[in-house]
């Protein structure tokens, strides 16, 4: 006997999710997790207030960046939330009416955490490369560490790692330097 034809999640389905999760469509797929845990929610805050200043903020000659934490993303059939996604305003000149974004970013970090490592380095890595964007950052708070890669003929290079409180300077913001250490708030506890 054959199996029944898998149904694939729709928005609806996403928009009927608890308003408490985070909720995405990957593959066909109804994926949700909590809210980012403060570890996560200040490391992606600091970081933002990082490139912001310099980024969007910044004279147009210098090249300008529009930031957004935690944007709905629409890449084909797939609804993405990542948890920093930038684009360049050359390729992004004005803001959508939508609640939610079509023009892929050109830069993501995402967050790591136990419920999201395994889609942020998995399919959501290979929609993001699919989709063109040419820069994932992938930070874990946890450890302390930054994995910075670059998009190069659709596959993902290492381009750069930092690690507790080394010197970021790493595409596509290599034009400025910052600890990696402002990003933890808090000294890492005893005997950890």
């Amino acid at each position: 006997m054959a199996e029944p034809a898998k149904r694939c999640a729709t928005y609806a389905d996403l928009e009927a999710v608890s308003p408490l999760l985070v909720a995405e469509l990957i593959g066909g797929d109804l994926v949700t997790h909590r809210l980012p845990a403060p570890i996560n929610a200040a490391a992606a805050t600091a970081l933002s207030s990082m490139l912001t200043g310099p980024y969007q903020k910044a004279e147009p000659a210098s090249g300008r960046w529009i930031f957004m934490n935690k944007p709905e993303v629409h890449l084909g059939a797939d609804v993405i939330v990542p948890d920093l996604a930038g684009w360049r305003r050359e390729r992004l000149p004005t803001l959508p009416e939508t609640a939610f974004m079509e023009i892929p970013p050109d830069w993501v970090c995402e967050v790591l955490s136990p419920a999201t490592e395994r889609f942020d380095r998995g399919p959501k890595r290979r929609i993001y490369a699919n989709a063109g964007v040419s820069h994932l950052w992938l930070l874990d708070p946890r450890i302390r560490l930054l994995e910075v890669f670059v998009l190069e003929a659709g596959e993902w290079k290492l381009a750069a790692t930092a690690e507790g409180s080394e010197a970021v300077s790493a595409p596509p913001f290599d034009a400025i330097s910052f600890s990696l250490g402002l990003l933890w708030p808090f000294d890492q506890p005893e005997g950890a």
